[in-house]
């Protein structure tokens, strides 16, 4: 490289250069950059669906709040948080902690919910479960589960208070989620009869189930012409 800013290698440089700008254009291409999708200080570009605010002691409060770069679900009734905006082939990927016996999920390609039981999304599409479950086995209902459909392959789950890391990567009719670094599902729903029509786009949500949970460093990689 030293040899390239020799006056007689300017062109020699200029080729160098051309080439290492197309790979790199093409490597972007490939890889979107992961966007922030929770900003860390209000709820900007997510609707709160179900219940809206709660009770603490004589005061009523909302029942998602932002602190300390955390997202913050206090319970109290039932509803999500969705994003704003639809996506069909994405990549996601957050910190969650639960609280002692929390129960809260994450919903997948779904629709807005309207306070009617279809509208879920374990019934409209998916909820990858998430619950203060660890220690215990496996199963369609647990941690990591497409709730009710599918079973995660283990149950990497922490103890309550703890963080924890989710990934969930949709392309197509695939879904592949990896949990506290384990990767717990890889199911391709078109060979599964019971979830083969299940939609290839929809909503991302947080679930409020009632019972605390917080998110924080939130993020979506959304994977263009994949399709």
């Amino acid at each position: 490289m030293i040899k390239c800013f020799a006056r007689r290698c300017v062109p020699k440089m200029a080729i160098c250069c051309t080439l290492v700008l197309v790979s790199a254009t093409t490597l972007s291409a490939a890889e979107p950059a992961w966007e922030d999708v929770f900003n860390g200080r209000d709820i900007v570009g997510w609707v709160v669906e179900g219940n809206q605010v709660r009770k603490d002691g004589e005061q009523t409060v909302p029942v998602w709040t932002v602190a300390d770069g955390e997202l913050r679900c206090g319970g109290g009734g039932f509803g999500f948080l969705r994003l704003e905006r639809r996506v069909c082939d994405f990549a996601l990927k957050a910190e969650f902690r639960l609280a002692k016996g929390a129960n809260s999920g994450i919903g997948i390609r779904t629709v807005p919910y309207r306070n009617v039981r279809q509208t879920r999304p374990s019934f409209a599409a998916y909820e990858l479960q998430l619950q203060d479950d660890a220690g215990k086995p496996a199963d369609d209902h647990s941690t990591g589960s497409l709730y009710r459909y599918v079973a995660p392959t283990s149950n990497p789950i922490k103890p309550a208070g703890a963080w924890n890391t989710v990934e969930v990567e949709c392309v197509g009719p695939r879904i592949v989620v990896r949990l506290n670094g384990q990767q717990v599902q890889d199911v391709d729903q078109s060979k599964i009869d019971e979830i083969k029509d299940k939609p290839l786009c929809g909503y991302v949500c947080l679930q409020n189930h009632g019972t605390p949970v917080t998110f924080r460093r939130v993020q979506l990689r959304e994977i263009k012409g994949s399709q």
